[in-house]
């Protein structure tokens, strides 16, 4: 009888847990939804995550509040905040949630936030005409948007094959002596480079994304680093931030050069007619 008793107690124990359990789940999903009012569907999600294109986007609110209200949705538009399907330990820390289809979604605070004191760490190393930053990018839609920031900045932009030893060994043509500083897009597409960096003690400043790690990358700006309008964005808004703290210019207005600049203009075989 003593055992039957044990027994029930525990069952019903289990059902009290289960509840409770139930009722702090329905309490997070009230919180998710407080922050994302609407919440993207399935097909518009893996749009924002495809390799391919970055079209779709949330749609921008009616009313802008503010500057910072202004920028939220500028993100939100470009997609910079949606992750992968998978997450790495070194990218925890910059996580916000993860979707109902199993995206994670990146921290836009952690973006904004790494993208300013990127600016600040790099306008140390500007200096028109030299090789002291290197940018590059072996994703093709990576390929504009560092062309136009070493354009705009006066960096070494490098979008095509990155050659072995150009970091590390004096005796080839295409030793860049005076690097500094690399930075690069994709730690997965970019890992030649990042690797030689490392041997080189060259700090890296790196597009981090949700399946990422930060083996060998100084400064990681967590954001979708695959999107088309994403990584235009990243870019566009670094200038805009070197340009200010180097105080070429006094406001975000001054800066002359519009986002679409940034963005690459490539169009996917299936968009083509």
């Amino acid at each position: 009888m003593a055992r039957k008793k044990k027994k029930i107690e525990e069952q019903e124990k289990e059902e009290v847990d289960e509840e409770e359990d139930l009722k702090l789940s329905e309490e997070l999903d009230i919180d998710f939804e407080e922050d994302f009012e609407e919440d993207l569907d399935l097909e518009e999600e893996l749009d924002l995550l495809d390799t391919e294109d970055l079209e779709a986007g949330l749609a921008p609110s009616e009313t802008i509040i503010d500057k910072d209200e202004e920028k939220k949705q500028l993100y939100l538009s470009c997609g910079i905040h949606i992750g992968t399907k998978l997450l790495s330990g070194d990218a925890r820390r910059f996580i916000y949630r993860q979707t109902n289809y199993g995206l994670y979604v990146i921290d836009l605070t952690k973006t904004d936030e790494r993208l300013n004191i990127a600016a600040k760490f790099l306008s140390k190393y500007i200096e028109e005409g030299s090789d002291r930053i290197i940018v590059t990018s072996v994703r093709r839609y990576g390929k504009e948007p560092v062309k136009k920031f070493c354009e705009v900045l006066g960096c070494k932009a490098i979008t095509e094959r990155f050659i072995p030893g150009s970091l590390t060994n004096p005796l080839i043509d295409d030793y860049i002596k005076d690097a500094s500083v690399v930075v690069i897009v994709d730690p997965h597409a970019d890992k030649v480079i990042l690797r030689e960096a490392k041997l080189a003690r060259i700090p890296v400043v790196a597009l981090f994304d949700t399946d990422d790690t930060l083996d060998g990358i100084d400064l990681a700006v967590p954001a979708n680093n695959r999107g088309k309008k994403a990584l235009g964005l990243a870019f566009w808004l670094l200038a805009r931030q070197i340009l200010m703290e180097l105080g070429k210019i006094s406001s975000e207005e001054e800066f002359k050069y519009t986002l679409e600049e940034f963005t690459s203009k490539i169009v996917p075989m299936y968009r083509q007619e």
